[in-house]
C-alpha cells in the first residue's frame, strides 16, 4: 500500500543550465555547445518564463539551493545571473542559508565577474580545475593551463568566497603516480572546503570514445592512482561522503546534491535541464527540456514548457536507491517511505538477499547503507532493484 509523501517536508531546489563554452571538451557528454553569437538575452528571457510556468510544483515551499550548471556558467554576465536569483527568491522566497552554486571555468574568470557573482547572491563557486598540470590539461582539451587554475582559486579567495569547490579528475592521459599526488597536493595547499574527485571516463558519442588516447591508463591502473589520491585526502582530514565527493568538515557537504542523493524535488530551468516533484498525491514525475538552446528558447517562448512523465511505483525503488547509497552513510530508513510513499517492506527480500552477501547493513540498525564491500561494487548492488 502507498501512502501520499507529506509534499511540504520534501526540500526542493533549482538548478539553471547555461549551456555554452569556449570549446567542448573532448570527454564531456553533458549537453554543452560551443558558444557562437548566442543570444544571452532571450535566453535569459526564456530561463525567467520557464520558472515562472513551473512556480506552482513548488506548493509554496522556499528554495533551499539554487546551483548554476553547464556548459560553462561563468561564461554568464553577472547582470543575468542576479536576475535569476532575485526572481526566485521574490516568487519563492530561499530558505535561511540558502546555497547558491555557480560552476566556474578556470579559463573564463576575471574579477569583474566574481565580483558580481558575488553581489548577486553566489555564495558557493565550484571550479572546474581537473588538473594543474598544464600538459594534462592540453591533453584532455580544456582551455586553461595550471597557472590560470591557481590564479582562478586565489581570485576566488580574494573577492571572499569562502565556500569552494574544487573538481579534479584522475586517470587522465599520461598521469603517473606522482602527477596524481601533485594535483591533490597543490589542492590542499588552497584549503578547499569541497573536492569532487572522479576518473576520466570514456563517454559514448564524445571524440574520446571514438579515438582514445593511446597513453590512457587502463582500468586497473586508473584506480590505482584514484586510491592513492584518497588515502592522502583521508590523511588530510577529508570525509569522503559520497562517490565522488569529499568535505573538509560536514558543514561543507554540498546541499544542492545531498537534495538530490537524499530524492529531493528539484526545478530544472534551461536547455536540456531535468527535474523532478512529487504531487500533491504522491505521484512522482520527471521533467525534461529540449537540449537545443534554440528549441529550448523557442518552446518557452510558445509556453509549451518541459516534458512530463510520471514514474511508475515499480521503478521507484531503485530510483530512490540510485541516488541515497552514493552516499557513505546512507539515509535513515523512514526516509525511503517519506520520499516515495513505499512501504519499507518494498525492499526487504532484495535487501536481505544482498545483506546476506556482507553487501548491505541490516535495516534493523535504522539507515538504509552499504557495507565498505557493497559501496565497491555499488553497480551490483543497484541492479539487483531494477526489477523491482
Amino acid at each position: 500500500m502507498t501512502r501520499a509523501p507529506i509534499v511540504d517536508a520534501i526540500p526542493v531546489s533549482v538548478y539553471i543550465h547555461w549551456p555554452w563554452c569556449i570549446q567542448k571538451c573532448p570527454y564531456c557528454d553533458f549537453n554543452s555547445h560551443v558558444k557562437r553569437d548566442s543570444d544571452e538575452q532571450a535566453y535569459a528571457e526564456a530561463l525567467l518564463q520557464d520558472w515562472t510556468m513551473q512556480l506552482p510544483l513548488l506548493r509554496g515551499r522556499r528554495v533551499s539551493s539554487i546551483f548554476f550548471g553547464g556548459g560553462t556558467p561563468s561564461l554568464a554576465s553577472p547582470k543575468v545571473i542576479a536576475s535569476l536569483i532575485a526572481r526566485i527568491e521574490h516568487d519563492a522566497g530561499l530558505t535561511e542559508n540558502c546555497e547558491i552554486t555557480l560552476e566556474a571555468n578556470p579559463g573564463t574568470v576575471d574579477s569583474e565577474h566574481f565580483s558580481g557573482y558575488r553581489s548577486a547572491g553566489v555564495n558557493r563557486l565550484s571550479l572546474g580545475v581537473q588538473s594543474f598540470d598544464s600538459a594534462l590539461l592540453a591533453k584532455i582539451g580544456r582551455i586553461h593551463d595550471g597557472h590560470q587554475a591557481k590564479c582562478a582559486i586565489e581570485l576566488a579567495r580574494r573577492i571572499g568566497f569562502d565556500n569552494v569547490n574544487l573538481d579534479l579528475m584522475v586517470g587522465l592521459p599520461g598521469q603517473s603516480e606522482d602527477l596524481a599526488l601533485t594535483d591533490i597536493e597543490l589542492a590542499l595547499a588552497f584549503h578547499p572546503e569541497h573536492l569532487s574527485h572522479y576518473q576520466l571516463t570514456l563517454e559514448p558519442n564524445t571524440p574520446f570514445f571514438a579515438r582514445p588516447p593511446k597513453d590512457l591508463p587502463d582500468a586497473d591502473a586508473a584506480d590505482v592512482l584514484q586510491n592513492l589520491c584518497h588515502q592522502r585526502l583521508l590523511e588530510a582530514g577529508f570525509d569522503r561522503y559520497e562517490v565522488s565527493a569529499w568535505r573538509a568538515q560536514k558543514r561543507f557537504a554540498s546541499v544542492h546534491n545531498l537534495n538530490y542523493w537524499q530524492f529531493g524535488d528539484y526545478i530544472g530551468l534551461g536547455a536540456g535541464a531535468h527535474g523532478k516533484h512529487t504531487g500533491a498525491d504522491g505521484r512522482i514525475f520527471r521533467t525534461e527540456h529540449a537540449k537545443s538552446p534554440a528549441r529550448y528558447v523557442d518552446s518557452i517562448q510558445q509556453a509549451q514548457g518541459a516534458l512530463l512523465r510520471g514514474v511508475a511505483l515499480s521503478a521507484l525503488p531503485f530510483e530512490f536507491l540510485m541516488n541515497a547509497l552514493r552516499l557513505r552513510e546512507g539515509v535513515a530508513v523512514d526516509l525511503f517511505a517519506a520520499r516515495t510513499g513505499l512501504p519499507l517492506q518494498t525492499l526487504a527480500a532484495n535487501w536481505q538477499l544482498l545483506q546476506d552477501k556482507d553487501l548491505l547493513v541490516s535495516m534493523a540498525q535504522g539507515r538504509l547503507v552499504t557495507t565498505e564491500l557493497g559501496y565497491r561494487y555499488l553497480n551490483t548492488v543497484l541492479s539487483t532493484f531494477l526489477s523491482e
